[in-house]
């Protein structure tokens, strides 16, 4: 009996302290996560700008896909980055694959902007620029999982959906701020300026906010989940074998329920103010005001929708928002010709809300398919390989559809193609958003 009181004085102690670390997590997610995405989704935003930096402008559109065959490449490296960070994460902690991925992407982003033109030094320029991009999507590859990974078993199981959608969140939440950063420069700069040296600035930025994401990173604790796990785990066991020869079903599915992401995230946030701009004639400032406002209904619903998904369950939603894409897409690019630039906000605000239900849900749906012990590898190396096959290909293969079959619907045609094979997987899979983290 002595026992007791000093156990029942010690649970509201226990609370409060996993209260405090539960919201030193999410704080530390979303700092380092906006971090990240506001470094690597620079260069989507200015693409046509490093286009005519880095390649011979003879032909604008080869130019244009130069650029974006740069940014695709540099996802070639992410499954192989998911393997990497998620042998540190499961291996010897979040916490470490989290800190040193950041510094990593800061890094090879702050050297992006000291990099010299094709003018001046050739075809060592577009050289350079790949390498560091590959180093960016080096480290792009440890960060979207490691933190849903930590969010959600920091997360009380109610409210693990609500939790794990700052990451999605703060992912968009950086590229807002690089979009912004965009529509400032087009609208206050010259042509001249921004291609002499204004584009330089999203990238130098890259340095400072590096530096603070990394400090806060550090002062995390590990998860109790992942303490627990290490404890049981064989020290000579290699986590991406453990995946391979026990969760290969899971692990596809999750690859394929990943794809939706994948494309349309890249293709609504990222390639959208080219495509007006390149494709639909739109102003530039108005091109990046419309993505920043796609951003912002986008940030505004996926608290909401990652909460309705901790209330019906991870398949509900991501079957929804399966749908809503099969059923939507085509219509909306469609309506871009009409109504003015009044019709293309509403279009973007449609966009980022269908987004939102997959992105909002996602990212507890892969933390949940996996055990612990393969957690951060199941989800970096399904959601990566998503990524490179057709999350970085995405404006590529879009700005390739469009000149080769001549039809500006055509990148709405291959995303519907991608949610519906999305919507067989998901089906295919079980929802264990009710199941404790194993």
């Amino acid at each position: 009996m002595q026992l007791t009181a000093p156990y029942h004085e010690s649970l509201p102690q226990q609370s409060a302290d996993s209260e405090k670390n539960l919201k030193k997590a999410a704080r530390a997610s979303f700092i380092g996560n906006f971090v990240e995405w506001f470094d690597y989704g620079a260069y989507g935003y200015l693409a046509a700008v490093i286009a005519s930096v880095f390649f011979p402008t003879g032909d604008r559109t080869t130019a244009l896909m130069s650029a974006y065959a740069v940014f695709a490449i540099s996802f070639l490296i992410r499954p192989l980055g998911g393997i990497f960070w998620g042998y540190i994460g499961d291996k010897y902690g979040r916490r470490p694959a989290l800190s040193w991925s950041i510094l990593i992407m800061s890094a090879a982003t702050f050297l992006i902007a000291l990099l010299p033109g094709y003018a001046s030094i050739g075809i060592a320029a577009p050289v350079m620029l790949l390498v560091l991009r590959m180093f960016q999507g080096f480290s792009a590859s440890g960060e979207y999982a490691g933190a849903s990974a930590f969010l959600a078993e920091y997360a009380p199981p109610e409210k693990r959906g609500f939790y794990t959608s700052i990451v999605p969140a703060s992912t968009a939440a950086g590229l807002l701020l690089g979009s912004l950063m965009a529509a400032g420069m087009y609208e206050w700069l010259s042509a001249e300026a921004i291609a002499d040296w204004g584009w330089r600035l999203p990238f130098l930025l890259a340095a400072p906010l590096g530096l603070v994401g990394r400090y806060i990173r550090l002062k995390l604790e590990e998860t109790p989940q992942f303490q627990k796990s290490a404890q049981a785990a064989k020290p000579e066991s290699v986590p991406i074998s453990r995946l391979f020869r026990h969760h290969r079903r899971a692990l596809l599915l999750a690859f394929l329920v990943a794809c939706l992401n994948a494309v349309a995230f890249y293709l609504i946030l990222s390639y959208m103010p080219t495509y007006l701009s390149e494709e639909m004639g739109v102003s530039k400032t108005q091109s990046f005001f419309a993505a920043s406002i796609s951003l912002l209904s986008y940030i505004g619903f996926i608290f909401l929708m990652g909460t309705l998904s901790d209330k019906y369950g991870r398949k509900a939603m991501l079957i929804t928002a399966s749908v809503l894409f099969i059923v939507a897409t085509v219509p909306l690019f469609s309506l871009f010709g009409w109504g003015g630039f009044g019709m293309i906000l509403l279009i973007q605000v449609i966009f980022g809300a269908i987004l939102s239900v997959n992105d909002g849900t996602l990212p507890a749906y892969l933390s949940e398919i996996f055990p612990t012990d393969v957690r951060y590898t199941g989800f970096a190396f399904s959601f990566n390989c998503a990524n490179a096959l057709l999350g970085g290909t995405a404006p590529l293969v879009a700005t390739w559809l469009i000149s080769s079959s001549g039809s500006k619907l055509s990148p709405a045609w291959y995303l519907m193609a991608v949610a519906l094979m999305a919507l067989i997987a998901v089906c295919a899979g079980k929802d264990r958003s009710r199941e404790t983290l194993s």
